[in-house]
This record gives structure tokens, sequence and C-alpha cells, in this order.
């Protein structure tokens, strides 16, 4: 089955509040609100049920994917896929705005994907180091095929080469937080995306 890439369709797709402020979140600028994050949820649903076998694993990162994958097997639900749902944890951040370089596994590998089609899912995509790094280990750990998906790509950060296959938004250069994204763990729990001024 040939990888089926979203990349071309979604440099076309633009933010719902691009720039909007909002007054109860000083410092953080809408970049896509609640409606426009779940309309782009389906579609990505829908992309990965007509690509993927009906046996597959969702495998997310840990902490930021968290709110993304929720929403994510509710929408495979809808549309009659239902994955089994693991989550694996890497850290690179810290407590910053800059990737330290390294990526670290915290805890232990997933059980569930020896032999198995793993759709590898993180919050966002900018170096390249996590997801790169976390694809190599789920194959050397017997994933038969790790697709993977990630809801914002920062294609002008990226270090290391790393095959994506779904993207939900694609971005500037810009710190983001929301929808699960954090800074210093502030923010994770805002219902939409938005750079931090």
């Amino acid at each position: 089955m040939p990888t089926t890439s979203l990349a071309d369709e979604t440099r076309e797709a633009q933010p719902a509040m691009a720039g909007s402020a909002n007054p109860a979140t000083p410092g953080v600028t809408i970049l896509f609100d609640e409606q426009r994050i779940a309309q782009r949820v389906e579609e990505l649903a829908r992309s990965v049920a007509g690509a993927l076998d009906e046996e597959f694993v969702i495998v997310g990162l840990l902490k930021g994917s968290f709110v993304f994958v929720a929403d994510f097997v509710r929408a495979l639900d809808r549309i009659g896929v239902q994955p089994e749902v693991e989550f694996m944890r890497v850290a690179s951040y810290g407590r910053g705005k800059e990737s330290s370089g390294t990526v670290q596994l915290i805890g232990g590998m997933p059980d569930a994907v020896d032999g198995r089609t793993v759709l590898l899912v993180d919050d966002i995509i900018d170096t390249g180091r996590s997801l790169a790094y976390t694809r190599d280990l789920l194959l050397e750990h017997g994933a038969a095929k790790v697709w993977t998906c990630t809801l914002l790509d920062k294609p002008s950060r990226r270090e290391v080469e790393v095959p994506v296959d779904f993207v939900g938004f694609p971005i500037e250069d810009i710190f983001v937080v929301g929808y699960g994204i954090d800074y210093a763990e502030r923010y994770r729990h805002l219902p939409y995306i938005g750079a931090v001024e």
C-alpha cells in the first residue's frame, strides 16, 4: 500500500481564528480554535481509515499528544475504526522553549507492537528527533510497520529527516501551546492552539 501524505493538502489549511487574542489567557494568541481543530481531526481520521488496515495500534507520545489522541480515537470510532491505544513518553524539551537535542525514553515500551502495524501519533514535529527516535524504537521492538501522524508540523525546524504520513496543520517557526501542548507544564488545558508571545 503506498504511503499517503497529507502534507500537500494541509499546506492550504488556514486557521479559523488566526491572530485573535484570548483575553482570558494573556500572552497567548489563538492560531486554531476548537472548531477548526475538531474539523481537522475528523479529516485526519478519515484519511487514516482509508490508508491503514483495520487492525492497527495507535501509540501516542506523551505528554503533548494526550488530548489529540483522545479526540482522534473517538473520531476513528465514529467511522467504524477501533484501534488499540498505547502510549510512550519521551522528553527533549525539559522546561524551556528550545529542544535539548537529546531524546530520552521515560518508562517502558508498549507491549502490543510486536508484529503489528503502528500509527505513531505526536502533537508536533519540529526538529524530527523525537519522532525519528521513537519510530526507530518501535521498529526495533518488532513493529511490522510504523506510520506517523502529527497534529502540527514545523518543517522549517527539521534537523532529522523522518517520514510524516499524516499532518494536521503546517505552522511557521513559532512556539505554541494548548490542546495538550505545554510551556513549562502550563497551558495544556487550553481548548485551542495558540502562539506564546
